[in-house]
């Protein structure tokens, strides 16, 4: 007779499941934005609060470790990942042109908020967290001037 093992997965953090929900919080916000620049910033947001989630949940602090970049750390304490890392690191170059007043298109900026969402999906799965409730869906129109906007399905919204 052979003794079953029960693998279970240390319990989560409270601060990484915070920074699960942050990062999910984000995203919804992306969503309701009507600026593509808002939208990429809260997309890039949403996934780097994820990546932090897992790393802090798959590492111990070391006080002799120098501050790194998330992207930098992922791959290290998630191999499966390093694609991501690599992308959303190129998208942090990307941001910090939009933060110093480069332009982002609607496109870019609802590519990156689909992308992000995967990635939380996908880190959350990692860890073992139950899956959240989908983003809304429907996200509120690109515009290029700021005025109230009717939410338009997803499947809409990048053909306009």
């Amino acid at each position: 007779m052979t003794a079953a093992h029960d693998v279970r997965r240390p319990p989560i953090s409270v601060a990484v499941l915070d920074l699960l929900e942050r990062g999910r919080a984000t995203l919804e916000a992306a969503c309701r934005t009507s600026d593509a620049s808002e939208r990429y910033r809260d997309s890039h947001l949403g996934a780097l609060r994820a990546a932090a989630a897992l790393v802090a949940a798959r590492t111990v602090p070391s006080p002799r470790s120098r501050p790194r970049s998330v992207w930098q750390v992922l791959p290290g304490v998630a191999p499966e990942l390093g694609e991501w890392a690599a992308f959303f690191s190129a998208c942090s170059a990307h941001r910090s042109v939009i933060d110093r007043g480069g332009h982002i298109s609607a496109r870019e900026a609802d590519d990156l908020l689909r992308q992000a969402e995967m990635f939380l999906e996908i880190v959350q799965d990692l860890l073992g967290v139950p899956a959240t409730m989908p983003l809304p869906q429907s996200i509120t129109p690109v515009s290029s001037t700021p005025v109230p906007a009717t939410p338009v399905p997803r499947s809409r919204a990048n053909t306009a």
